[in-house]
């Protein structure tokens, strides 16, 4: 099922790069921690599949990190952006569809009284946390140990992305009693709790929150006047449109989007409480182009798209197929996998290999044989499927995978 696959346009620009990009590239996307055939530059999209510069054609399970939610090249939201833009984008003030978004984000989020749009997920995050002081007068923001909140000196060390920042507390997902005993500590001063939708630190089994967590952090924050701030950066629109806390039946006080919320364009959303908005008021922030209607007619047509096509159940659908399919390859093969997380959100983990010690052989060596095979899904990272994925694409990606499996069994099997 391999084929020999060009490479010398990314070798090229990647040599290109090296002399005018600091380390040739920089932060999440830099193809230098991937299998070694994974491309660094990518020259085109259309709906589930990917083209890198070499002219190779890839399913892709990654989705640009997670924006890409509907397929890339998607009419619908182009269409819509491309009429906003098409009448100049970067006024002095917004465009109407700022309002129309807000309308729209309030009206399929129950809780939710108000949204503010900015671009990226940091941006809500932050702000988020902002809010939370002003409104508590308080300091201390408790987060999950190893959480990802974006990449800002506010949540973690610039040096060190897993140490955490001044300012900030940390607990144990899914452990209620550290949630307390977090409380204690704050002696007074937490303002905030802010929780993924779901674990999904790199390199371990992604968890889902218990109902019993869930529940009794909302409790927590309730009884001690505490803001509790859902980051649905990463979850957001592919678990349930109006919040990924619904399944658990728990609304925050703030919840912060990103990603999907655009299918690809730059827009984040921070929403929130009635109780909220006048520490909104009182907190200011703003950037250049956080205004820009392009991207907030894109996440308007997103939306309206996932809304009429139930793109939740077709993501439900094809991920649980995936994961199914993946289970029974890999114990046709003898290969030990643990899967978890929501199905559309996908991850793979190897049994014997060890992220904390950066020792995942058998996760590389089936990412790569994925990627000769025309298949692009991250070695560590989480997945993410899009609603272009089709039973096509499923298809072939059991077939490239069944193939991989073996490859791995035959290396590092007993």
């Amino acid at each position: 099922m391999t084929t020999e696959r060009p490479r010398s346009a990314d070798a090229a620009l990647r040599e290109r790069a090296s002399a005018v990009i600091p380390n040739g590239m920089y932060g999440h996307q830099n193809a230098a921690i991937l299998p070694k055939n994974f491309p660094q530059f990518f020259a085109r999209g259309e709906g589930s599949h990917l083209w890198d510069v070499d002219g190779n054609e890839y399913i892709d399970y990654l989705c640009a990190y997670g924006p890409i939610l509907l397929g890339y090249q998607h009419p619908a939201v182009d269409e819509a952006a491309a009429e906003a833009q098409s009448a100049g984008d970067c006024y002095n003030g917004p465009s109407p569809k700022m309002v129309e978004l807000a309308e729209l984000l309030v009206e399929i989020t129950p809780w939710a009284d108000w949204a503010w749009m900015a671009k990226n997920g940091t941006d809500a995050t932050v702000y988020a946390a902002s809010v939370a002081r002003t409104a508590t007068g308080r300091g201390t923001i408790l987060r999950a140990h190893g959480g990802y909140h974006g990449a800002s000196p506010a949540w973690m060390n610039p040096e060190d992305m897993y140490a955490h920042a001044d300012g900030t507390s940390e607990y144990e997902y899914n452990d209620l009693e550290s949630v307390r005993a977090a409380i204690d500590a704050a002696d007074g001063d937490a303002a905030a709790i802010i929780v993924s939708a779901f674990k999904h630190d790199v390199g371990i089994d992604q968890e889902l929150p218990t109902v019993e967590f869930a529940r009794g952090v909302r409790e927590l924050c309730d009884a001690n006047g505490i803001v509790l701030i859902l980051d649905d950066v990463r979850g957001g629109f592919r678990i349930d449109m109006a919040g990924s806390w619904v399944p658990v039946g728990v609304d925050p006080d703030l919840s912060a989007y990103c990603k999907a919320i655009g299918n690809g364009h730059p827009i984040s959303a921070l929403m929130g409480r009635e109780s909220l908005s006048e520490a909104v008021a009182k907190t200011f922030a703003t950037g250049s182009y956080w205004f820009t209607g392009a991207p907030m007619a894109a996440a308007q047509a997103t939306i309206e798209t996932m809304l009429e096509t139930d793109g939740i159940a077709h993501l439900e659908r094809v991920g649980s197929a995936l994961r199914a399919g993946w289970q029974q390859a890999a114990d046709s093969h003898g290969v030990g996998i643990r899967q978890t997380g929501p199905v559309s959100i996908p991850l793979m983990l190897f049994d014997g290999d060890d992220f904390s010690t950066r020792e995942v052989p058998r996760a590389y060596r089936f990412s790569a044989e994925l990627a000769d095979r025309g298949v692009y899904l991250h070695p560590v990272h989480n997945g993410f499927l899009s609603t272009a994925l089709s039973d096509e694409d499923v298809a072939h990606t059991l077939e490239a995978s069944d193939e991989a499996f073996a490859v791995v069994a035959s290396e590092f099997g007993d």
